[in-house]
């Protein structure tokens, strides 16, 4: 009998090891690791908005409505997220579905350790990496001073990027916070 519970246990194992190269392989193709500014400029009295820019970070995965399966096997993994339908009546054929988490608890304590037990193995973990330290810098309130704003704005200029949008960031930091120099 034991050696049938070790077969069973290395099976196990084998099929683990096979979810979890699924896992970091489907988010490397088809993951995103953002982090975005808001403008808020009438809730600068309020805590988190000092500045009048609301800095936030986001894992999403995206996939049409033929594979939204996939999606659901992602979030039944991780245990947490919401899958949100982006309806498309243009010339495409299929709606969009992205499982996104946005909760910082359940970046923090879920999709972060993840990641980097098990890193991405293609240009995105540079992106995953930065994603990483601006977390970080959010969680100690850094983003809460405009030395922090313009860390957080230079490091989010190097990712998901096909083009360099540091000046779109900039314009939008230099127009909602007061008048302080970036």
């Amino acid at each position: 009998m034991n050696n049938s519970d070790n077969a069973t246990s290395a099976e196990n194992q084998q099929e683990r090891l096979i979810r979890l190269g699924w896992v970091v392989g489907f988010v490397d193709g088809e993951g995103c690791f953002s982090v975005g500014f808001i403008k808020q400029p009438d809730r600068s009295n309020r805590k988190g908005y000092k500045l009048g820019i609301q800095v936030w970070c986001e894992f999403a995965v995206t996939q049409g409505e033929k594979s939204l399966d996939s999606l659901e096997k992602l979030q039944d993994f991780f245990k947490v997220g919401k899958i949100y339908i982006n309806r498309r009546y243009d010339n495409h054929k299929e709606h969009l579905y992205r499982l996104v988490v946005r909760k910082r608890e359940d970046l923090r304590k879920i999709i972060i350790p993840f990641f980097q037990q098990y890193p991405l193995q293609t240009a995105k973990r540079n992106d995953f990496k930065i994603f990483v330290k601006c977390f970080s810098m959010i969680e100690n309130k850094e983003h809460l001073t405009v030395e922090g704003l313009k860390t957080i704005n230079r490091l989010v200029s190097q990712m998901n990027r096909k083009k360099n949008r540091t000046f779109d960031l900039m314009r939008i930091l230099n127009d909602h916070t007061r008048g302080a120099d970036l």
